[in-house]
């Protein structure tokens, strides 16, 4: 597919005229109206690297991959410039930060030449801030690679899923298959976090996603209410163990050994020609694949987050009434559970406007994805001169608690502005039993919380749901295909489907 260069410069040069004062504005080269010219600049093969790496490519197969005016070498770089910017005298020449640690610094061959004309400027004051706020909006073309890498991480998700389940329905241990020889895929057995997370990946390696968009999160048991976990290195928790027994490192061929009920955290998506996936799914492992009362009222309660999200997204809403809505929730759900107590005394806004219900949904409900998977901070979550986060638009402004309840609530939301059609976003709540926030919001001492009801819930350690979605012109399309209801998810786990 031809990789709309083009459309993408046009895109960013849109946004950085908006951005430009007034008087800058009617300088040469500014012009929305004329056809635009795009020059890409590749690097040569060079000879001797030729036998250790793969050449990049050649100028007429780059011509043939990208819509581009002209191809050439960056060595052709300096007379493009004077050619240009002999056409077009007075013209103010945009820069990505010269003196980023971000960026490779532009070669002194390039900056002298145009810092020498006396009718050329050179700033680096737009160009970045105008090619994040390009990025915040997909093109049809970027969301089609993003539904790719959603798509191959969705049944790569669903492949652990299943591999899980095979071996409740065969009955079958690590090891039984094959003892004097390695084992094959086919007999790949998952009772590690390494092992599921190798699985997942292999899967997405099979279906041609060579790279994972970020490390994967692989939490078993407890260790899921560590929100970016990226160890990956335990054993599922095995009986008899310790609450905090983290020596459980002999192998699973013992049948004495069974693996006691919890919850296996997946938080992975592979890259798709440069494009992010971010899917969380949240799965039974042990008690034959079925989730434990209290972990199938967690995971139910998470996933009543997520549809109450699901049901307000569209163009123009501000992402801080989605943050609110999954703690509304929260607290309801943890009200009917009994973990938050009833009463005239313990309300749903006493409740919220506490900000106890950061200690259980900490961060938040998710952010913009692209060719980043937080894409791109510096717009989806604005900072002023001095780094205080700039919310735009109508949301959680800080001295309005009001409806919105307390600024802790929204401390690591990662998008602070109202949804935008073309935007891509995930939608991730959770919920999670972490001994260190419970300890740090003093949660066992909060006249909220009914201390013996939360005890029977902290074995579950934590449950995320994450999803990607697409804001359309009058609502959402979910890009992720794995389904995430309880019903479907215990068959496969427990190899029922």
């Amino acid at each position: 597919m031809l990789y709309p260069a083009s459309s993408h410069v046009r895109k960013t040069f849109e946004q950085l005229v908006a951005l430009l004062p007034a008087a800058e504005k009617s300088k040469p080269g500014t012009s929305l109206e004329q056809k635009t010219s795009v020059v890409l600049f590749i690097p040569e093969a060079n000879e001797d690297d030729i036998m250790w790496s793969v050449p990049p490519p050649s100028l007429a197969a780059a011509s043939e991959s990208h819509d581009v005016t002209r191809v050439d070498h960056p060595q052709s770089l300096q007379e493009a410039l004077a050619t240009l910017l002999t056409a077009l005298p007075g013209a103010l020449l945009h820069t990505l930060p010269r003196n980023s640690p971000l960026y490779p610094a532009l070669p002194e061959t390039y900056s002298v030449y145009a810092l020498a004309q006396e009718s050329i400027g050179v700033t680096d004051h737009y160009l970045f801030t105008a090619l994040h706020n390009a990025r915040l909006t997909k093109d049809a073309y970027e969301v089609e690679a993003i539904r790719r890498a959603n798509a191959i991480s969705s049944r790569a998700h669903e492949v652990v899923m299943r591999v899980l389940g095979q071996a409740i329905k065969a009955g079958v241990r690590q090891g039984a298959a094959a003892a004097d020889r390695p084992l094959l895929p086919g007999e790949w057995l998952i009772e590690k976090e390494a092992e599921a997370e190798a699985v997942f990946v292999a899967s997405c390696r099979r279906e041609g996603a060579v790279h994972q968009a970020y490390l994967p999160i692989v939490a078993a048991s407890t260790r899921a209410s560590t929100l970016h976990y990226c160890c990956n290195d335990r054993e599922f928790s095995w009986g008899p163990v310790a609450p905090h027994d983290h020596h459980n490192t002999s192998a699973f061929a013992s049948e004495e050994k069974q693996i006691l009920p919890q919850v296996l955290l997946i938080d992975a998506g592979c890259e798709w020609d440069c494009y992010a996936a971010d899917i969380t799914r949240t799965m039974p492992v042990g008690n034959g694949g079925k989730f434990t009362p209290e972990a199938r009222a967690i995971y139910s309660l998470v996933l009543e987050m997520q549809y109450a999200s699901f049901a307000l997204l569209k163009p123009g809403l501000h992402w801080d009434e989605v943050q609110l809505i999954c703690h509304r929730t929260l607290i309801r759900g943890f009200q009917r559970l009994g973990i938050f107590r009833s009463g005239a005394e313990h309300t749903e806004e006493a409740i919220l406007a506490s900000g106890l219900g950061a200690a259980f949904f900490p961060h938040g409900v998710g952010h913009s994805l692209g060719l980043d998977v937080h894409d791109v901070p510096s717009v989806s979550k604005p900072t002023d001169g001095a780094g205080k986060v700039t919310v735009l638009g109508d949301g959680a402004k800080e001295g309005g608690e009001g409806k919105w309840g307390p600024a802790n609530l929204y401390k690591y939301l990662r998008l602070r502005r109202p949804l935008e059609q073309g935007m891509v976003v995930t939608v991730e709540p959770g919920i999670y039993f972490s001994p260190h926030l419970l300890g740090h919001a003093q949660a066992y001492s909060s006249p909220f919380v009914n201390v013996e009801v939360l005890k029977q819930y902290e074995s579950v350690g934590g449950v995320r749901i994450e999803d990607v979605v697409h804001i359309t012109e009058d609502g959402y399309e979910n890009l992720t295909t794995v389904r995430s209801d309880v019903e479907w998810l215990e068959g496969v786990c427990s190899g029922v489907l």
